[in-house]
């Protein structure tokens, strides 16, 4: 029997021939690109042999843009043109940026779909045109370096990061001309790393603090299977806020005053911090020297003891998640087979002294921690091209916030839970609330609260058409799609008419920047809470539900099938229920329900005898045989 090879569409179909791919670690403070070659995966240098790129842009004018180190250097001389750490920007609103604590360092404008502008003497540029910039310099590098055109990328995101978040980095991909084959997240391409190279089996955890955003995730590697466990997480806390705490010290330890921190002196400041943590990761002390553009001079010491002082808090923050990522995967510290460091924050020896303290061994550190998620990303994106057709490796991802409905009453349906592997398919079935209802707002959510208001909204749609029934006769299945990257669509159907309506979940770029983290930790601060006023909606929702349908059957048929004295019963306990129905006793309203069914139990059994006979009218009994 004759074998066809199939090649996704735009590749080639010579068995023979290697396909150029890469993996990208779009990084806060610094990016790599990584390829398979020779079977070897590794990180591609530049012309100098510098394998960090700084994700350091600046727009020097409509036909120049410089990016990495030159664009780092000149930072502090031209601030205003010069943009850092755009990965903490990527997928955030501009309100959010506004109302927010942390310091800015750029000067930023309001575009029509809410996505914070940044501007430049160019003009006004987005977080995702920057990144872009970012992903062109990777993507001409490992041209030179491969001799040839990419036919695509794996390209790494944080854990943590959300639908928007991603769809941001996708797009940024699209405009620098790279065709992504799927979004990873970094721990995961950590542990591909590790799992390929070492034969490494068992339960690990990846601890993954870059420049911007900290990631903590349990995963199984066994027999080829990549499986995580659990993930958490913070978007907003890594290396950038080490030197934020250096400045600080700086600003009060040196007495500068906010007459000489401009937006010159705020970015050279930053790079004397960066400077000054790296140099204490290697010596006990370092000399500072600051000579600021306003004339202000100073000089003094920072010993590693005191940095470490100036640091404890923000590396004890990253231990809060560890636990949370323990408890998600039912395990216990002494479950734990490796500690795998990931990040170049993780080259502090504080941070490694801590997390080997927390997790009781040492961690792990064969890997350049800076290029152990790229050459994750290019073992993947190798596989993905088709170059290892022989592959075993099953990579399973988890979804890290639940997704589900709304239902009545502002609760919560959970479709997928949080921790689910992607990419995943889900159905359940809903009905209609009210008789002759003939369509339905479908408003999909993410959180871990039970209700509404305390989860995210993501997106809102209508399914029309539905014909027209008695309240809970119709039948609406609702389906949720995440796909590889971790990006949602959602379709409704109903199953006696047919009418359907989809929708692909891409959120205006709008999300705070700690809001994943704060919806885990609020789900279980509130958890007894939750559980309390669910059940008190489920019963005022029961109320409504009642009350409704004994209205509406009174309305129809009270004058013939009761007299005033029975009528004046069910009303009287009818009225008790509406009373009682707003209030925040679910015991109290579900004692009423139950009074009312029992008050109405002879009514309910009048009308179905009435039903019977009319529908018997005018037959005989064979033709119900």
């Amino acid at each position: 029997m004759a074998l066809l090879q199939i090649s996704e569409p735009g590749m080639s179909t010579a068995p023979h021939e290697h396909r150029l791919a890469v993996g990208i670690d779009l990084g806060t403070t610094n990016s790599l690109v990584a390829s398979v070659r020779n079977g070897i995966a590794d990180t591609l240098s530049d012309e100098h042999d510098l394998h960090l790129l700084p994700s350091v842009v600046r727009y020097v004018s409509n036909q120049e843009i410089e990016v990495g180190y030159n664009a780092q250097q000149a930072s502090s001389i031209d601030p205003e043109n010069t943009i850092a750490s755009v990965k903490r920007f990527m997928g955030r609103n501009f309100e959010d940026i506004q109302n927010s604590s942390e310091k800015l360092y750029h000067q930023f404008a309001k575009s029509e779909l809410s996505m914070p502008l940044y501007k430049t003497r160019v003009g006004n540029v987005s977080p995702v045109q920057v990144s872009a910039e970012i992903l062109k310099s990777m993507r001409s590098r490992a041209e030179k370096n491969l001799g040839g055109e990419i036919v695509g990328a794996v390209i790494t995101v944080p854990a943590y990061f959300d639908d928007a978040q991603r769809q941001a980095t996708k797009d940024a991909a699209k405009l620098a001309g790279i065709n992504v084959f799927r979004l990873l997240n970094e721990p995961t391409a950590a542990a591909i790393a590790y799992g390929l190279d070492s034969g490494s089996e068992g339960t690990i955890i990846i601890y993954d603090l870059g420049g911007g955003t900290f990631d903590v995730s349990v995963l199984s590697l066994n027999n080829g299977v990549f499986e995580v466990k659990a993930t958490a997480g913070d978007t907003k806390l890594g290396g950038d806020d080490m030197d934020e705490a250096i400045v600080t010290w700086l600003v009060e330890n040196a007495g500068i005053k906010n007459d000489d921190i401009d937006h010159a002196a705020k970015r050279q400041l930053l790079q004397q911090a960066k400077e000054i943590k790296e140099a204490l990761t290697e010596q006990e002390s370092v000399v500072i020297k600051i000579n600021l553009n306003s004339g202000f001079s100073w000089q003094g010491n920072l010993k590693r003891s005191q940095f470490n002082e100036i640091i404890t808090p923000l590396i004890d923050k990253t231990l809060r998640p560890c636990r949370q990522a323990l408890r998600d995967s039912n395990l216990n510290k002494t479950n734990i087979d490796q500690v795998v460091m990931v990040g170049g924050s993780t080259r502090v020896p504080l941070v490694r002294e801590k997390v080997g303290d927390f997790f009781g061994k040492q961690p792990l550190i064969d890997i350049d921690p800076d290029k152990v998620v790229a050459i994750g990303a290019a073992i993947q994106a190798d596989i993905l091209a088709g170059n290892k057709p022989d592959s075993e490796l099953l990579l399973l991802d988890v979804i890290p916030l639940s997704l589900g409905l709304e239902t009545m009453g502002g609760l919560v349906e959970k479709i997928i839970p949080r921790n689910t592997p992607i990419p995943i398919v889900r159905a359940q079935e809903f009905t209609t609330f009210k008789d002759g209802q003939t369509a339905m707002s479908l408003h999909v959510v993410q959180g871990e609260r039970e209700i509404v208001d305390d989860c995210r909204s993501l997106a809102k749609f209508e399914l029309r058409g539905i014909p027209p029934m008695v309240a809970g006769s119709a039948r609406i299945l609702v389906t949720f799609q995440v796909d590889a990257d971790g990006l949602l669509s959602v379709s409704a159907i109903e199953k006696t008419s047919g009418k359907s309506t989809n929708i692909e979940v891409k959120p205006s770029y709008g999300i705070t920047d700690n809001e994943i983290e704060e919806m885990l930790k609020s789900s279980f601060d509130y958890a007894d809470e939750d559980v309390k006023l669910r059940k008190l909606r489920e019963q005022q929702v029961e109320a409504e539900r009642e009350i409704q349908a004994l209205q509406s059957a009174l309305q129809e048929d009270a004058d013939i099938l009761l007299n005033d004295e029975e009528l004046a019963k069910i009303k009287a306990s009818l009225t008790k229920l509406i009373e009682c129905k707003q209030s925040d006793n679910a015991i109290l309203i579900r004692e009423k329900i139950d009074e009312l069914e029992k008050v109405c139990e002879f009514y309910v059994a009048r009308r179905m005898n009435r039903n019977i006979n009319s529908a018997m009218s005018g037959h005989n009994v064979e033709e119900f045989k």
